[in-house]
């Protein structure tokens, strides 16, 4: 399976038309959070609108997996706790969100909201028990949009900004990759990176950048490798090697 993470777009049109173009080549788009801006001097309202037209246009193409980061959430979810609404909208088009998986015969994709209290913090923790019985044989892979703390793909370049329950739920039930964004500058910073190992844990950072073109990461499950390109250049790893 050919897979392309993206995050943090954050209401880049020009990196959304890239995304838009390139989707028939790949069998899943995994964008991890954080579509929309909140500094942005568009409305959030008109941002979600855009966004629903482009993930729509983007699932007419490929398999499209979306997660919810920090700058999207919009309203409350059934908890009382907040939560991206209008990201359910996407489920019409066939878009894997929040709260859902992607199982084929060889991967089993979990998406996991980003959670903004500790009873979202439960769900997910209940989310990743149910999918753990679900996951059979297949390649286990979470779409999740912090990263692991006390990795160099949370590394800003001077502290660690990532996520420890994610560090407990990989110790707990050790999927094969964890697909995440959040913090920008961690493949870019001196001690960060785009890519490390957590016991048999692979996880991913794509990073963010200006321009028309999204920093990417690309992921041959069956070939067992990953690209990352950016406006530094391309780097490539064996993933039995990381």
């Amino acid at each position: 399976m050919q897979i392309l993470l993206v995050s943090d777009l954050h209401y880049s049109l020009r990196q959304l038309d890239w995304v838009t173009a390139v989707a028939g080549d790949l069998d899943v788009v995994v964008m991890a959070g954080d579509f929309l801006d909140i500094g942005s001097i568009v409305d959030a309202d008109a941002q979600i609108a855009v966004v629903l037209e482009y993930l729509a246009r983007i699932a007419a193409k490929t398999t499209v997996v979306a997660c919810s980061g920090n700058h999207d959430l919009n309203g409350e979810n059934q908890l009382d706790e907040r939560a991206a609404r209008w990201l359910d909208a996407a489920r019409d088009v066939g878009v894997f969100v929040d709260g859902s998986h992607l199982a084929t015969d060889d991967v089993f994709i979990t998406v996991c909201p980003w959670w903004d209290g500790p009873r979202t913090r439960e769900l997910v923790d209940e989310q990743l028990r149910v999918d753990a019985a679900r996951v059979g044989g297949r390649q286990w892979i979470w779409v999740y949009h912090a990263p692991a703390d006390a990795s160099p793909t949370s590394w800003t370049g001077k502290r660690h900004y990532g996520d420890e329950d994610l560090v407990t739920w990989i110790a707990e039930h050790a999927p094969a990759i964890v697909l995440s964004g959040h913090v920008h500058q961690s493949p870019f910073a001196n001690g960060g990176g785009w890519i490390d190992r957590i016991g048999s844990t692979i996880v991913c950072n794509a990073g963010q950048q200006r321009g028309p073109i999204p920093t990417c990461i690309e992921i041959d499950t069956v070939a067992g490798t990953a690209r990352w390109t950016s406006l530094a250049g391309v780097e490539e790893q064996t993933l039995a090697r990381v």
